[in-house]
């Protein structure tokens, strides 16, 4: 099978979770953009959609699905995005896109989190992936220092401004055995505004190329 074939079955899949009548957050990447696609047919059965970046949001728009602010909608029942990685405890590394606050914070805000993702994405150990890490402008060097100091090696995505203004240190050759301690630490450190770690809250729900993976 495909990556691509992957990512559409996830993306299929997930709108089986969509329930009528209710608000969705939508993540954002290639195998969102499935399961966008998918939510289209059932527009009329949705209120509306929570986007958690500007590239998603046009693709809601295109579709004619209702783009509703956070804010406003209050707690939602389901978020469905992918990941650049997914541990056998349904921990991800997420924000190779540049998206990584938007999703997190729309994760924290639902009841389930249904992540997407192909064959490829699945790994033993986070680390694999370079760990995005989004920060504000003047403390990327306070924060690539601190991150230096802790065994990581922080590259500045050149180029790369996050819809929030912000920039994103990748962080290359961490094997992360303890992705809840990690998200912890990285977030007391001065500067940072989200770590790319979504461990402290995990996916509920994996599918991969389109079956659900049981928890372990």
């Amino acid at each position: 099978m495909s990556q691509a074939d992957g990512k559409r079955l996830s993306g299929e899949k997930a709108a089986e979770y969509v329930q009528p009548g209710t608000i969705v957050g939508v993540g954002t990447g290639s195998t969102v953009a499935f399961f966008i696609d998918a939510l289209a047919r059932r527009k009329h059965e949705i209120e509306g959609a929570v986007s958690s970046s500007e590239q998603s949001t046009r693709l809601l728009k295109q579709h004619g699905i209702p783009v509703l602010d956070l804010n406003a909608t209050g707690p939602l029942d389901l978020y469905v995005d992918g990941a650049d990685e997914c541990d056998p405890h349904n921990r991800l590394i997420k924000g190779g896109g540049g998206a990584l606050t938007r999703e997190k914070v729309i994760a924290e805000a639902s009841r389930q989190f249904v992540c997407i993702i192909d064959a490829s994405k699945q790994v033993d150990v986070l680390g694999k992936f370079p760990l995005p890490i989004e920060v504000i402008p003047m403390a990327r060097s306070l924060v690539g220092r601190a991150i230096a100091e802790r065994g990581g090696q922080p590259v500045w995505r050149e180029g790369t401004v996050t819809d929030n203004g912000n920039w994103i240190l990748d962080v290359f050759n961490w094997r992360i055995a303890d992705p809840v301690a990690l998200e912890r630490d990285l977030n007391q450190i001065p500067g940072v505004v989200t770590i790319g770690l979504f461990a402290a809250r995990p996916a509920d729900t994996v599918i991969v190329d389109g079956t659900l993976r049981a928890n372990r």
